[in-house]
């Protein structure tokens, strides 16, 4: 038997830490927390993601009584952007919450394993590395890639 370790590389930042398209791409998903629609579970969850055209598209998590028929905020934002702008590749996600409280949450959270999946569909599309944001009250992890949320990806039939 052969054992593999399977390590990510995860830059634990402040806002003071961001660059200027980062601040703004972390804003942007903060304030799509706002914009949630997520009357069951109460977490509203917001995403921004950055297009190598400069562009900024944002989407936040949508439910549905008829579950699973809602949406996570990542994968509204990104199948929005890849709808709005076919040709443009994605460069940067981030990703923020709110909890049932109503409040930021204190540790950043990930995005859920479909998302995750197709997060790295664009990533592949983009044939480059997406950077992703996960957004908490007083910090922010940076991973320079979405394969980086699913190292053992599924990427082809």
């Amino acid at each position: 038997m052969k054992k593999r370790e399977i390590k990510i590389e995860v830059e634990q930042l402040t806002l003071d830490d961001l660059n200027e398209s980062e601040f703004e791409l972390v804003k942007c998903a903060k304030s799509q927390t706002y914009k949630s629609y997520a009357p069951y579970s109460k977490f509203n969850v917001g995403a921004a993601i950055l297009l190598d055209n400069g562009e900024i598209v944002c989407g936040s998590n949508q439910e549905n009584v008829a579950f699973p028929s809602g949406l996570c905020a990542e994968r509204t934002a990104a199948f929005y952007a890849h709808s709005k702008f076919p040709d443009a590749k994605f460069r940067t996600i981030a990703i923020a919450a709110r909890g049932t409280d109503g409040m930021p949450l204190p540790e950043p959270i990930s995005p859920c394993g479909a998302c995750r999946q197709s997060l790295l569909q664009y990533e592949l599309l983009a044939e480059s590395p997406v950077a992703v944001l996960l957004v908490g009250k007083d910090y922010i992890y940076r991973l320079p890639s979405v394969s980086s949320l699913l190292p053992l990806a599924f990427t082809s039939l």
